[in-house]
């Protein structure tokens, strides 16, 4: 499974996709839950999410898990997402800002800047080159001790969970777009000490679909 969506082509595939993304929330609701639960977003003042898709979770985020005076950054390469986020968040647009990216894996945002990075079910469309890239800059914009949250399609552990893994990477690599160009990874292959402290890592399966939740503290 070597090959993944350009850019370009995740560009256009989620332009096109837009709204439906929510469709797939059946399986990825409760791996975001956990990293809901896990992420001590209560404690944050900045949150910085890589991918922001439709706005769900930058929602969530705003509503329920942040204080008043915490600030949202969302960026997606997608015009369409950004659009849906924007919209989406745009009551609390003093604390809040989405920005479109041209898919270059740099943000325009100062080292140690922020207390959480996160970002759900997009490494898993990315070249490892390029999520090696982004846990990098992840580091960067990290405050020191500042928190790591990842959730990514992963391996199943039950009969089940193989049969479907095995049937989606049998379609990933006839086509990556059927599947929105996302594949199953361990995250922990790109997350490591010396750089990182692991805090929580957990494999959520819904519907024998199956996530990897990761939250990795930022080491000094």
């Amino acid at each position: 499974m070597n090959r993944t969506l350009s850019h370009e082509e995740a560009k256009k595939f989620y332009d096109r996709f837009g709204i439906k993304q929510d469709w797939q929330r059946f399986y990825e609701d409760p791996a975001v839950a956990e990293l809901l639960d896990r992420g001590n977003f209560g404690g944050a003042e900045s949150v910085f999410e890589f991918g922001c898709g439709t706005g769900h979770l930058a929602e969530l985020l705003l509503e329920h898990y942040l204080s008043g005076e915490a600030h949202y950054t969302g960026v997606d390469i997608s015009s369409t997402m950004v659009a849906l986020t924007s919209r989406r968040v745009a009551k609390y647009r003093e604390r809040a800002r989405v920005v479109q990216t041209s898919g270059e894996i740099r943000f325009d945002v100062t080292a140690d800047s922020f207390d959480r990075f996160i970002s759900t079910y997009v490494l898993d469309l990315l070249s490892a080159d390029d999520i090696r890239k982004v846990t990098a800059e992840a580091h960067r914009i990290l405050k020191p001790g500042g928190l790591l949250g990842l959730v990514s399609l992963t391996h199943g552990f039950t009969f089940m969970s193989r049969l479907i893994e095995r049937v989606w990477t049998g379609l990933y690599d006839l086509k990556p777009s059927v599947v929105g160009g996302c594949r199953p990874l361990d995250l922990q292959e790109y997350v490591r000490p010396p750089r990182w402290d692991i805090k929580h890592v957990k494999k959520v399966s819904s519907f024998g679909i199956v996530s990897e939740v990761l939250i990795a503290e930022k080491a000094p």
